[in-house]
């Protein structure tokens, strides 16, 4: 007998009247119209199920820190650098892990059940390390949660020389941090930025590790460390394993040199993840008027063969105030700042959030088929068009069969003569 069965299911890729069979946390058959006996069945009445939402770039040790000690009054990227300054000599581990916790109950909520996370590594007491890893077994039951080793300050930029931050980012990655980090734009010089990737990847080499580093984070046309971390990712053989994350200076470079860059990146199979609610806010700081975007060239890079996501970035933290783990909300900006709103190119936003940060993680058995974990989750519309427009209400998020999240279909109640008494917003 199977543990779950759902039936009358619509997919991403627009197979309708589909059932999913579960048995022991797996999916064991994919068909349309099945019935066969099992434990409990779900009736989905032709709504979207989808494979569980994916955010591969967050910073879970900063997250709910809204107000603390002070709130960002300008919005800006600088000012956010200075608050978190400020306010990580007043961290606590308790205080830390409590927030992160609380922001993982949003996250299943929301149906966002993996996210990769950089903690800041320029503290040489590693608490928030510490923390987050704590937080890792915690919520590893209902959450996959990645850490990325981030030296938020440089890893050349240390006080007490170059060494300090790179001394820091070994010893997190011996505690058993996931992923090496960087910021090379942060570095003091260009010269220093390409040291810095050059070291950073050769570190991930040697240990086998993947690598994602915030990469070009600015307006500066000139910022172009990209090029040095797709060099860097041929020369170590580091193929599939490499992910530059924001990258918005692309949106400012001459189009003659992105044509020649673009081909770099997809032959050095690197990743991009773009931040579209952080970017569009952060980014174009300094212009007046035409105001420049600011994120990176995410329809261009997809059509090089570059496998692109939108994170999430911040919620409620020194340089965001707003967010709620909410990834549809994230591709939903995505698409408007991108103006991919043609209907096969709303479907790669849907897949930015879903399919792409999977492979980013390198999540196995992701995904709606046999043999893959029964992780999904069934969203109050129709297809990832609707689901994008909607923001779609999450009825129910599984995570290996098991029921982890439920909710009651949104709608509103009119009070209108001669109009109907209920809306779902569906025509």
């Amino acid at each position: 007998m199977l543990d779950l069965l759902v039936v009358n299911a619509t997919l991403p890729d627009g197979r309708q009247n589909m059932s999913v069979a579960v048995r022991d946390g797996k999916i064991v058959e994919v068909a349309e119209g099945l019935h066969a006996p099992a434990q409990e069945v779900l009736d989905a009445q032709g709504q979207l199920l989808s494979p569980p939402f994916v955010d591969a770039h967050f910073h879970m040790d900063a997250t709910l820190s809204y107000g603390l000690p002070r709130v960002n009054q300008s919005g800006t990227l600088l000012e956010g650098i200075a608050l978190w300054g400020e306010l990580k000599p007043l961290l606590t581990q308790e205080a830390l892990m409590d927030r992160a916790v609380t922001y993982c109950d949003w996250a299943v909520a929301k149906g966002l059940l993996a996210i990769r996370t950089h903690v800041d590594v320029c503290d040489p007491r590693l608490m928030a390390v510490e923390a987050l890893l704590e937080v890792k077994k915690q919520v590893a039951p209902y959450i996959e949660l990645q850490l990325v080793a981030f030296p938020q300050d440089g890893v050349l930029r240390g006080s007490q020389g170059p060494q300090q931050h790179m001394d820091n980012l070994t010893r997190a990655l011996d505690m058993g941090v996931d992923v090496v980090g960087g910021i090379p734009h942060f570095e003091r010089t260009m010269a220093d930025g390409a040291s810095s990737v050059r070291l950073l990847c050769e570190v991930a080499a040697e240990r086998g590790l993947q690598v994602d580093m915030h990469c070009d984070e600015s307006d500066d046309p000139m910022s172009r460390h990209v090029e040095t971390l797709a060099f860097e990712t041929r020369r170590l053989g580091l193929q599939g394993r490499v992910t530059g994350s924001h990258l918005t200076s692309m949106h400012s470079m001459d189009n003659y040199y992105v044509s020649k860059l673009l081909p770099l990146m997809a032959e050095a199979q690197m990743h991009v993840v773009a931040n579209p609610l952080i970017n569009i806010t952060l980014q174009g700081r300094h212009d007046t008027y035409p105001k420049r975007r600011g994120m990176t060239r995410v329809p261009e890079l997809m059509a090089a063969g570059v496998n692109v996501a939108f994170g999430h970035d911040c919620v409620m933290d020194p340089w965001y105030s707003l967010g709620s783990a909410d990834m549809l909300e994230v591709a939903h900006m995505g698409l408007h700042v991108a103006q991919m709103t043609s209907q096969a190119a709303m479907r790669q936003c849907f897949d930015a959030i879903t399919v792409n940060p999977a492979r980013i993680l390198g999540l196995p058995g992701y995904g709606l088929a046999v043999g893959c974990n029964a992780d999904f989750v069934l969203l109050q519309a129709r297809d990832p068009v609707e689901a994008l427009r909607l923001r779609a209400n999450r009825l129910k998020v599984f995570r290996r069969g098991r029921l982890l999240a439920w909710s009651e279909p949104a709608q509103s109640t009119l009070c209108i003569a001669g109009r109907p008494g209920k809306t779902l917003l569906q025509p």
